[in-house]
């Protein structure tokens, strides 16, 4: 199927019952530690603290603040892959965005044409193009908001679609091609003359990738110029090169718009920066600089400073810097920063200032290249392959990336902080591809760099050992995949599959190696396979450099039930398998698999986990422009196949699939566009959304223990969905409310390695990710909302009014009775054997829901007017088994929904120093807990007598008649009353001025004491004796409180004597 309709629209029932799962939310872990490829930048002409960012797989960013924080405002649409921003010069406001990464990489991703913001970035419109695929620039008239001009690459991977220049004059209603073809000429630059808008330049681009071989030009390149806004060009050619041209990089000169420079791509990595100084007329070749590094492809933008005349910056792996006007270049200093530029952004306050993007991330520079600052909270790294280890409590995740190394985290931590980018950690070097681990052995991991170069490294002593497989003497060299594949035998952890175009078994984790097939592709030789649509000569614009081997494996999977049965796809269209531990193999036909391509690449191959003879095949087209979501299954090791997409949308294509291992039908399945399950074997495909941005899955783990979902994206790190065992235990949408059981919780206390906030004092920039809410998570389904009888008539209503009906207005009773209605609520009891210890108010949706209990239980505090929208808590629970129920509130009764589950809280870690026992613990929270709400009571009568004695001061002032005995009585249970307060809190004058009491008072033994009540270790001997001293000075408080109260009631029978007013006073 071709790209021209990448993006059509779902289901709707399908769409209905996706949003039944997104109370199910995934969870960013991160990394902003290197961050991820930035592919353009603008900075705001009013406001040089408000940034936009591109991301060439994640997404548009915007701070405005310099990058202090950030906001995603691009996860709503139907791309993530963007190759260009632009602002309107008229209205900043008003913002562009090209889709489609603007390089011709091996692993880019496509767009759905140009997209329009009219609010900042707050709301956005396709505005078209959305067959272009890949969006390089966006021009907009300066004095003219209608007129837009864009250069759009066109699809990479086959021909068509819309590319060149195009032209709008009506906002972007409609567009015209006024460049370029339909076949295989692009547009990668366009530049106006700020002087004339009517002149403008761009840069064509003829290119066309395969999955075997990348060609970079051809005689459609070239560079043209038009005087009339783009109706009309001219190409140029006096001083450009007469040979074909690969990537063509433009900038005018912001001095001096005569000025012209184009960085040229040749034949063979070649090429030079050309000048005209006469708006194109004439050029002259400069310099023999040309991007290198991944190629020319990946990088080629120019850059002209807005401050200094003849200083251009020339975007490569190390940024090319000349400031004589491209006559010499020289290595811009990147001594602490990533490579692989492609943007540059300036400062027109500042002419030391210099923003770059890479494949790192962001950085800045203050001094003029000298020194950088790394952004480092823009989590946008790009994830090819997964792991996930069994280390306890939290297991680890390892992950190869796109530039930025293999690394690896936890997947939670025991801190409030959650995953710092200092919790990440590099495993190895250059591309990550797909790395494993060990089973049982954490410490041992399994990474590599591209094309191949496998590691064991050692976590104990951080080292890395080189294992890759070599051929042996005499042995042409291993066609090794970009992203080759490696599997641990699920029947020996020692066991390793490693696969070139051979396979690859090691019994002693790599240390020696012994091949256990031949070639297993079917061997083309790639520059033999069609470009341009025939297969091309020798002499051209072949680069190869930067991409994977042809005629490769690419997944390889053994049975879990039958050791040896192994099976094996190609890049090329080829599955084998053997059921012999390769002794022998056997071809599987692709014929049997109904409309699929010869030449689909394998993406994944999975033996199923229970039964033998059933494998599953997910298979990827889109290198031949066939972006066809392609999955079968077998159920005879390969002789049959069933088509499993259903009801996939079209033009999704597919990366991997994994197999439940306890539910057999229940699989999930990373796509181009975010995360799908089945519990039904293929029978239907659901969208898991929640939490998520729409983004490339590009693999998948579980982690059995826990049950959690672990998922690679391409260019928005990694995301986890918390114990996923709700969708294995569910089949039926529609059906009863439920409770699922929720997984053990473990009870620890929280470290501040920080300090006190979850950011602490680092600013707010520091980058956190979230760990899952401490204690236990709680997972339910509602098959309805509990509605209001208000909510049911205004339903009602709305539905009479649609259908034309008279809506009736309802009685004065009905109203009535909804205005005395208590709002129905959804509750979750927690249980301690028979007692209830808490009570959660949950959220009243229908579909899936998650709440959390962090442990703790009621709070016995007496409720008063002031505390009653307080959240007090208790104390933490101890270790042992509790159970939960969900409920309903309707008119103020509780109604069970679900039937009772349990679970178990487990202590995490015991302390160095063995504590208290759990009884003793409980049994001094219990005293504690009892004295604080005693003294909390005694303060609140001790505040209420004085305030009553300051009434009764008050009626003595308005009798009929002098008592000075009365008088001096009031006065003297006043300071009475104070002195108390006094023992209770401490010294009112001494807290004035910050001096500590002379003698402790009653809180203070009191908050000494609280220390024992929530640790591990329990109270110390030190707080059980402040806990004693603080009862002792509460009784003798009690006492004299007494007497004051006692000795009160005889001095109102003496204010009635003067015929003072009566006093209103209740406690």
């Amino acid at each position: 199927m071709s790209s021209s309709n990448i993006f059509s629209e779902e289901n709707i029932k399908t769409e209905n019952k996706n949003a039944i799962y997104s109370g199910l939310k995934f969870r960013s872990i991160g990394p902003a530690l290197m961050s991820g490829r930035i592919s353009d930048i603008v900075i705001h002409p009013e406001n040089e603290n408000l940034w936009y960012v591109t991301a060439g797989s994640g997404g548009v960013w915007k701070t405005e603040n310099s990058g202090t924080t950030w906001k995603s405002i691009f996860d709503g649409q139907k791309s993530y892959s963007i190759g260009c921003i632009s602002l309107d010069p008229q209205n900043p406001n008003i913002v562009w965005v090209g889709s489609g990464e603007n390089v011709g990489g091996r692993h880019v991703a496509y767009g759905d044409g140009i997209y329009k913001s009219e609010d900042a970035g707050e709301s956005w419109k396709n505005m078209g193009l959305q067959k272009s695929e890949h969006i390089s620039k966006i021009v907009i008239h300066p004095k003219n908001s209608n007129i837009i001009w864009v250069a759009s690459q066109g699809p990479l991977w086959s021909k068509g679609g819309e590319r060149g220049i195009y032209k709008s004059t009506d906002g972007g209603k409609s567009w015209t091609q006024k460049l370029g073809d339909n076949e295989w000429i692009g547009a990668t630059d366009l530049v106006i003359d700020p002087k004339d808008p009517n002149l403008l330049y761009a840069a064509t681009w003829q290119r066309h990738r395969t999955v075997a071989g990348y060609l970079g030009g051809g005689p459609g390149t070239a560079i043209y110029k038009s005087k009339d806004g783009g109706e009309n060009w001219i190409k140029l050619k006096n001083g450009l090169p007469k040979s074909n041209m690969g990537k063509i990089g433009l900038v005018l000169s912001p001095q001096n718009s005569d000025i012209i420079y184009a960085a040229i791509e040749l034949d063979r990595r070649t090429g030079g920066v050309y000048k005209s100084e006469n708006q194109g007329a004439k050029w002259k070749k400069m310099s023999n600089a040309v991007a290198g590094g991944t190629g020319p492809h990946y990088y080629q933008e120019l850059y002209a400073s807005p401050h200094n005349f003849n200083e251009i910056y020339l975007a490569d792996n190390y940024m090319q810097v000349s400031y004589d006007g491209g006559k010499t270049f020289t290595r811009m200093n990147e001594s602490e920063k990533h490579v692989d530029n492609h943007a540059v952004a300036f400062k027109m306050s500042d002419k030391n200032y210099i923003l770059v993007g890479c494949d790192g991330g962001l950085y800045e520079s203050f001094d003029k290249t000298k020194n950088w600052k790394f952004i480092d909270n823009l989590p946008i790294t790009q994830f090819y392959k997964i792991a996930v280890d069994d280390s306890k409590p939290f297991y680890n995740i390892y992950g190869g990336t796109q530039d930025n190394n293999t690394q690896g985290a936890p997947s939670r931590t025991d801190n409030i902080h959650g995953i710092r980018n200092s919790d990440w950690f590099i495993v190895l070097g250059g591309d990550g591809h797909q790395p494993a681990t060990e089973p049982g052995n954490p410490d041992i991991i399994y990474a590599q760099w591209q094309r191949g170069n496998l590691n064991r490294h050692d976590r104990k002593t951080g080292e890395n050992t080189y294992i890759k497989p070599q051929p042996d003497f005499g042995e042409k060299t291993e066609r090794y995949n970009w992203d080759a594949p490696i599997l641990v035998s699920p029947h020996n952890p020692k066991r390793l599959y490693f696969a070139s175009q051979r396979v690859w078994k090691s019994n002693d984790r790599g240390d020696s190696w012994n091949t256990i097939s031949e070639d297993l592709t079917n061997n083309i030789t790639r520059l033999s396979t069609p470009f341009y649509g025939s297969q091309q000569k020798w002499n051209n614009a072949w680069d190869v450099r930067a991409m994977s081997n042809y005629s490769t494996i690419t997944s390889i999977s053994e049975s879990p039930i039958q050791e040896g049965l192994i099976y094996v796809g190609t890049d090329d269209g080829v599955i084998q398998v053997t059921e012999n531990g390769g002794e022998s193999w056997k071809k599987i036909n692709f014929n049997k698999m109904k409309n699929l391509p010869q030449t689909a690449f394998v993406n994944d191959i999975k033996a199923d986990l229970y039964d033998k003879n059933t494998v599953y095949a997910v298979f990827d087209n889109h290198k031949f422009g066939d972006y066809t979501p392609y999955i079968y299954m077998s159920k005879n090791k390969g002789v049959t196949w069933v088509n499993l997409a259903s009801n996939l949308p079209e033009n999704t294509l597919l990366w991997r699939i994994v197999q439940d291992h306890i539910n057999s039908d229940l699989f999930f399945l990373g796509t181009e566009f975010g995360v799908y399950f089945t519990n039904n074997c293929g029978e239907e495909w659901l969208k898991l959304e929640g939490g998520m941005p729409n983004i490339s899955v590009r693999d998948i783990a579980i982690q059995k223990r826990e049950n959690d979902l672990v998922l690679a994206t391409f260019g928005r790190g990694i995301y986890i969905l918390d114990d996923y065992t709700a969708l294995r235990n569910f089949n039926n949408v529609g059906t009863n409310s439920k409770l699922f059981t929720p997984r053990d919780a473990f009870r620890y206390k929280q470290k501040r390695v920080l300090g006190s906030r979850i950011k602490a004092s680092q600013g707010d920039n520091y980058f956190v990710a979230e760990n899952p809410p401490f204690g236990v998570e709680f997972t339910y389904y509602l098959n309805e909302k509990i509605q209001s009888q208000k909510e049911i008539r205004e339903k009602k209503e709305q539905k009479d009014g649609e259908k034309n009906k008279i809506v009736k207005i309802p009685a004065w009773e009905v109203l009535e009775l909804e205005k005395k209605e208590i709002n129905p609520e959804i509750w979750i009891f927690i249980y301690s054997k028979k007692d209830i210890i808490k009570k959660i108010k949950a959220k009243n949706v229908k579909g899936f829901n998650r709440i959390s209990w962090n442990l703790l239980t009621e709070s016995k505090s007496i409720i008063s007017p002031e505390n009653l929208n307080k959240n007090n808590s208790g104390h933490m629970v101890f270790p042992g088994k509790y159970s939960a129920q969900l409920f309903k509130q309707t008119s103020g009764e509780f109604i069970s929904i679900s039937e009772k589950v349990s679970f178990n809280v487990k202590q995490l870690t015991e302390g160095s120093i063995k504590g208290n026992s759990f009884a003793m613990i409980s049994e001094f929270q219990d005293e504690f807990y009892h004295l604080k709400e005693n003294a909390n009571n005694l303060a609140d009568d001790i505040e209420d007598l004085k305030t009553k004695i300051k009434l009764m001061l008050k009626a003595y002032e308005r009798g009929n008649a002098l008592d000075k005995k009365l008088h001096n009585s009031l006065l003297v249970k006043r300071n009475e009353i104070l002195d108390l307060q006094t023992k209770l809190e401490g010294s009112q004058v001494r807290k004035e001025i910050g001096e500590e009491n002379e003698y402790p008072s009653l809180w203070t033994y009191l908050w000494s004491a609280s220390s024992g009540t929530n640790t591990t270790y329990g109270p110390t001997k030190s707080h059980k004796k402040s806990l004693d001293i603080a009862s002792k000075i509460f009784l003798n408080i009690e006492l004299s409180y007494k007497k004051i109260e006692k000795s009160i009631s005889p001095l109102e029978d003496q204010l009635n004597k003067i015929n003072a007013p009566k006093i209103n006073f209740s406690d």
